[in-house]
């Protein structure tokens, strides 16, 4: 068949798939995958099934890859500084970005090793903690927050963007504005973004694992770019005077509550990967390598929070002002050195909001929607409904308006997702000591149904871990309201009081109301799923040694075959 006539065939089938899906919702139901844990009666799809083992290949290198891509955004730079914006001296700033990585840490680990020791995605193993529908629950609420991230990290790469553009004609900064002010957005700010999106788009919609030389790639530019922007700052500042002179604007207790604050806040922004973190250490090849991220995570937080406190302290010295923002930061530099400078930092910003938003944000939501609607949508869909949900429909450019509201904005997803993290963890460790019955998660009417598919223990412990820290809140939401005493000191301490106090209670009351049929002395695995016994076998992978053996080819031993991906858009 010639070149011609292939691309009118595929161009026809295209032509009438949308018909289809336009005039028909029946159109858009996916293949029904029949060899999954669910009954019959329980729509169910690939991505939410047990890892199989030719997919468990990550390592303790793998994950120390993940971090560097992780970690490496805007908001991990713009986060430690703006807290010297905000009235602490660097010192201060440094301490508050580290202690924050170190108190998130703890969640991390906690429940990464759900996911490298059971091979399920986060949806899937919240339903041992919360019940069989309750989790959808938990799902929407992590959901929602990476749908924010993605929103807010977007439009970070929208100024990233516009910094290549000016470099390069800097007239660009001059477009006329239409749209109002009171909107948050200027023509040109709302162009950047367009653009930002439009490239972006495709980027996510590729697999993550067909693109390790794009987060490579990503990791090498923005370290250069952090570096860079670091020495470069430090070099003008010191025909300035001294830049680490800088004093603290605000005392007393004050300045003990802000340092609380602020710590939290930096713990808050790394509070939707120490909930889903399963997500990803379902693919560790070994149980023990996930408890490495609980020193990665840290080091590589602290060393971007480094840079950046450098730069905005240096900032401080140099132009008269704190500039916690990186693209404002170069939007100084206008010489034609200056320009070459502001180019490559806008640039090493872009693929760095773009690497997080795919390996972080994007897969992260579509996870979540592929487990809430199954029978529609797949990791591709859920991935082009997130950027449009988070590109679109949510308003970015109301939150990134200064440093306090950044701040208030990363806390206040932490209270939401304390009480999770807190409960997927504390059921794993403690209530269920690590035996979870893995085909059962996946039955709605199996031992993790509870109560009509609600655990009333989970429900009381999130209300008794957020309730406190909505006045807290909504005080910082709107300061007008002038809340004052301890109800709003709970909010300065609002990830260790949601996390700790949501450990405590639902452990004591799972402990002191036990639900006898969740109790089991042995995990039951969910490799069963892929076994299939035959004589032509090379390895196999033991459970009991967490490991692949070579085996003998008359022996029969299970052999892991992977599903092949559904065709389906």
């Amino acid at each position: 068949m010639s070149i011609r006539r292939r691309l009118t065939s595929h161009l026809s089938d295209f032509k009438s798939d949308v018909k289809a899906k336009a005039t028909s919702r029946s159109a858009w139901i996916l293949p029904k995958e029949s060899n999954s844990f669910a009954p019959e009666d329980t729509w169910t799809n690939k991505d939410n099934d047990v890892t199989p083992p030719s997919r468990r290949t990550w390592t303790s290198w793998t994950i120390l890859g993940f971090w560097f891509s992780d970690a490496l955004n805007m908001q991990g730079w713009e986060n430690p500084s703006s807290i010297i914006a905000i009235g602490l001296t660097w010192r201060e700033a440094i301490l508050c970005n580290c202690m924050g990585m170190v108190i998130v840490a703890i969640p991390l680990v906690l429940n990464g090793a759900i996911g490298s020791a059971l091979h399920v995605p986060y949806p899937v193993a919240a339903r041992s903690g919360f019940g069989f529908h309750f989790a959808k629950f938990a799902v929407v609420v992590r959901m929602v927050t990476a749908l924010f991230w993605h929103s807010i990290q977007t439009y970070s790469g929208s100024f990233a963007l516009t910094n290549c553009i000016s470099a390069i004609w800097p007239s660009y900064l001059t477009i006329p504005n239409h749209i109002p002010e009171n909107i948050g957005v200027t023509s040109q700010q709302l162009a950047s973004h367009t653009l930002f999106w439009f490239i972006q788009l495709p980027i996510l919609l590729i697999p993550p694992h067909k693109l390790k030389w794009f987060f490579a790639f990503k990791t090498v530019v923005v370290m250069a770019s952090c570096i860079g922007v670091a020495a470069g700052m430090t070099h003008l500042a010191k025909s300035h005077g001294d830049m680490w002179d800088q004093k603290a604007t605000i005392h007393g207790s004050e300045k003990s509550w802000k340092i609380l604050s602020c710590m939290m806040s930096s713990a808050g922004g790394w509070a939707t990967m120490a909930t889903n973190i399963p997500d990803f250490t379902r693919y560790m090849r070994g149980g023990k390598g996930q408890y490495w991220q609980g020193l990665f995570l840290p080091v590589i937080s602290t060393f971007v929070g480094i840079m950046a406190i450098i730069s905005t302290s240096c900032a401080g010295v140099v132009y008269g002002e704190y500039i916690w923002d990186p693209t404002s930061l170069a939007a100084k530099w206008n010489s034609p050195a200056g320009r070459a400078a502001k180019f490559f930092v806008g640039f090493s910003w872009v693929v760095g909001q773009i690497g997080t938003n795919l390996s972080a944000n994007v897969i992260t939501a579509a996870n979540d929607m592929t487990s809430l609607f199954p029978k529609y949508i797949n990791i591709r869909r859920g991935a082009l409904l997130a950027t449009i949900i988070g590109g679109w429909v949510m308003q970015p450019w109301k939150i990134e308006n200064s440093a306090s509201q950044l701040l208030t904005f990363m806390s206040g997803l932490a209270v939401f997702l304390a009480p999770v993290a807190a409960i997927l963890a504390a059921d794993w460790w403690i209530v269920k000591r690590k035996h979870v019955d893995v085909p059962a998660l996946y039955n709605p009417h199996g031992r993790y149904q509870y109560w009509h598919g609600i655990n009333w223990r989970a429900v009381v412990t999130f209300v008794i871990s957020l309730t406190p820290n909505l006045p807290g809140l909504a005080n910082s939401v709107t300061p007008s309201l002038g809340l004052s005493g301890g109800i709003v000191h709970v909010w300065d301490i609002n990830y260790l009081y949601g996390f700790w106090v949501a450990v405590f209670v639902y452990s004591s009351l799972s402990l002191l109301f036990p639900e006898p049929e969740t109790l089991i002395p042995e995990t039951v695995s969910g490799d069963s799923l892929w076994k299939d016994e035959s004589e032509d076998v090379i390895e196999a992978y033991n459970p009991a040694t967490d490991t692949y053996e070579e085996a003998s080819s008359t022996e029969k031993i299970p052999v892991y075959a992977e599903k092949e991906e559904p065709k389906a858009f």
